[in-house]
């Protein structure tokens, strides 16, 4: 009987064992799927904002906890107790910046470490540039992320040697800085940005060339253009339509007061171009000195601005903006229609007239309201 009791004893004994040992695995399992979960799939996460700018100040003796719920408070990032055990756990909180880091609510864990960190991923930043921004735009947001100084940027996008390289015919590369998500580095320098930026023009833009071809030659065998001229025109069309659907019809719109016999002169007419000529060049026309984005009566009536389409006929020189693909696309699809104006009616939208007697009536029509 004690025989018996004993073995009956040993075997207990080594359930128990066995048992300690499957729970003590399955803790280190999940520990280690954990802690992977944590180093791979959290960094990766997505902000839950939009984009909105967030200035933090960091010092390198600063307590990763502390500094992780300031970044919870200003919408940085989701939780501080997780945040700050990542940047533990890849040793950043011995290698924090000091000074102020501009962030958005809408960075990854991992994008956040890299600002505010040293040494920690690649030395990147995620810059995103809207659709309709000109160059001068993307200069200011660029030096704002440090990826590269403003007046170096601006001199690329102006460099004659540069734009015979990358095939832009134009004055600058304006029109060809596609816009887009981009994840940039400050050893690019002003020119890599700006081969980076072309470079995804053509990517993208040039398929829909080869697409549109009987477009393209339409355009050429009506108005000589060649695609630079389309993206001109593109530009334009970016800058004055704000819904989708309109854009076809203002494409046309333009097109149509350019091969209209009866319209004379063939003038587009177009505001943005006049506020693009004053940033342009400002010293060269002197209705533009005091320009502040307002347009007045002086700067629509004067010659010197190279790219006022109110004095000058057909195109501008080059573009006045980075047209998005929809706005490319609504000059090579343009609607038909027999439209030579529009006025503003509210809400981005428009009224078209075929006539300037109808276009007066709109005008009068809308400015009682």
């Amino acid at each position: 009987m004690a025989r018996g009791g004993g073995r009956r004893a040993t075997g207990g004994g080594r359930r128990v064992v066995r048992a300690l040992l499957g729970g003590l695995a399955i803790l280190i399992a999940s520990s280690i799927a954990w802690l992977g979960w944590l180093a791979i799939v959290y960094p990766k996460g997505p902000g839950g904002g939009r984009g909105r700018e967030i200035r933090v100040t960091v010092a390198s003796d600063m307590d990763l906890s502390v500094l992780s719920a300031r970044l919870h408070d200003e919408g940085a990032i989701g939780d501080p107790w997780l945040f700050s055990l990542y940047a533990r756990l890849l040793g950043a909180d011995e290698h924090l910046r000091d000074g102020e880091v501009l962030l958005t609510d809408d960075m990854t864990p991992r994008d956040v470490l890299q600002r505010i960190a040293r040494g920690y991923g690649e030395a990147t930043v995620r810059v995103v540039i809207p659709e309709g921004f000109h160059r001068f735009a993307i200069a200011a947001r660029l030096e704002r992320w440090d990826v590269c100084d403003a007046d170096d940027f601006i001199a690329a996008t102006e460099d004659r040697g540069l734009l015979d390289e990358l095939g832009i015919p134009g004055p600058s590369a304006e029109g060809y800085l596609y816009p887009d998500t981009y994840r940039l580095s400050p050893d690019l320098g002003a020119e890599g940005v700006v081969r980076r930026m072309v470079g995804n023009f053509h990517r993208r833009v040039g398929p829909l060339f080869d697409e549109r071809r009987a477009a393209l030659e339409d355009l050429h065998d009506t108005l000589s253009w060649r695609p630079h001229e389309a993206l001109v025109l593109a530009s334009i069309v970016e800058k004055e339509a704000a819904v989708d659907e309109e854009r076809p019809i203002i494409a046309r719109v333009f097109l149509n007061r350019l091969r209209d016999p009866s319209f004379v002169p063939k003038r587009l007419q177009a505001d943005p171009t006049v506020s693009y000529g004053c940033l342009v060049a400002r010293d060269a026309a002197p209705s533009c000195a005091a320009f502040d984005r307002a347009i007045t009566r002086a700067m629509l009536q004067d010659p010197e601005n190279v790219y006022n389409t109110y004095r000058h006929d057909g195109l501008p020189p080059g573009p006045i903006c980075n047209p998005g693909i929809d706005s490319i696309r609504a000059v090579l699809d343009h609607e038909p229609n027999d439209y030579l104006y529009f006025v503003a009616r509210g809400h981005g939208r428009h009224t078209f007239s075929a006539t300037l007697e109808e276009h007066n009536r709109a005008v009068a029509r809308w400015r009682r309201r």
